[in-house]
C-alpha cells in the first residue's frame, strides 16, 4: 500500500471548555500516542557515464539550474497509477527539486568525463564560452499492466556565448527521454529506475553536447 493514512483523535467531550490546556496538549500528540511519521528522503546514485576518450576541448561551459514543469515542481515523489491520473508517494520524498536533481547530476558527470577545460554550476564563477539551459519534461513512475517505469524527460539548450545576437547564440535545441523498468513498485525502487534513466540520458547529452562544442569551435 503506497498511502497511509494519520490516524485521528476523538474530540474532547461536551463541556470541556474549562479544560482546554488539557485539550490543547492532546491535540499537540494528536496521534493518539503514536510517534509522529518520519519522512524518507531521496537521491539518485548512479556511476557517472563512461564516455569514449576523446580529445579535451579547452573551452569552459556553465550549467544553469534546470525549470521543471509544474506538475512536478516539488519534491513529491510523483507516480501515475493509470492514464489521466497523478499520485504522489505518502511519507516519501526526493531530498530536492527534480530540476536541482538533473542539473547537479548532469554537471558532476559533465566534469568526470574529463573532456572540457571546466564546468561550472549556477553561481559559481569562471570563464565559459558555452552555457547550458534545460528542462525536467518529465520525472515520474508510470505504472503500467505490463510493469512499471521511472520515465525521465528534459529538453537541452546548448548555447555559444561568443555570439552577439541572440538568434545566433543557439548551437542546438534537443530533447531526451528514458523510461527504466522498476524491480518494485517503492519508491525506493523509483529511486533506482530514476538514476538508471538519469545515467542513460546523462551519458547522451554529454556526448552531444561535446560534439556540437567540438564543430562550433572550428
Amino acid at each position: 500500500m503506497r498511502n497511509v493514512r494519520h490516524g485521528r483523535c476523538r474530540p474532547a467531550p461536551a463541556g470541556a471548555g474549562h479544560l482546554m490546556a488539557g485539550v490543547l496538549l492532546v491535540l499537540l500528540f494528536c496521534g493518539c500516542g503514536k510517534p509522529p511519521t518520519l519522512v524518507q528522503k531521496y537521491l539518485l546514485e548512479y556511476p557517472s557515464p563512461a564516455v569514449a576518450a576523446s580529445a579535451r576541448i579547452d573551452e569552459g561551459i556553465k550549467v544553469e539550474v534546470f525549470s521543471v514543469a509544474q506538475t512536478y515542481n516539488s519534491t513529491a515523489m510523483v507516480y501515475r497509477p493509470t492514464p489521466y491520473k497523478s499520485d504522489a508517494y505518502a511519507y516519501h520524498r526526493w531530498r530536492v527539486n527534480p530540476g536541482n536533481l538533473v542539473s547537479d547530476y548532469l554537471v558532476r558527470d559533465l566534469r568526470n568525463s574529463g573532456l572540457f577545460k571546466a564546468v561550472f554550476s549556477t553561481g559559481q564563477a569562471g570563464a565559459n564560452r558555452f552555457l547550458i539551459e534545460g528542462g525536467v519534461e518529465e520525472f515520474q513512475e508510470i505504472d503500467e499492466v505490463g510493469g512499471w517505469q521511472a520515465a525521465l524527460a528534459v529538453n537541452i539548450t546548448l548555447l555559444d556565448l561568443n555570439h552577439q545576437e541572440i538568434t545566433k547564440r543557439v548551437v542546438f535545441q534537443k530533447n531526451y527521454r528514458a523510461a527504466e523498468p522498476l524491480t518494485e513498485q517503492t519508491p525506493q525502487g523509483l529511486a533506482q529506475g530514476m538514476s538508471l534513466a538519469m545515467q542513460k540520458l546523462s551519458a547522451q547529452i554529454i556526448t552531444d553536447i561535446y560534439q556540437a562544442v567540438k564543430k562550433a569551435g572550428k
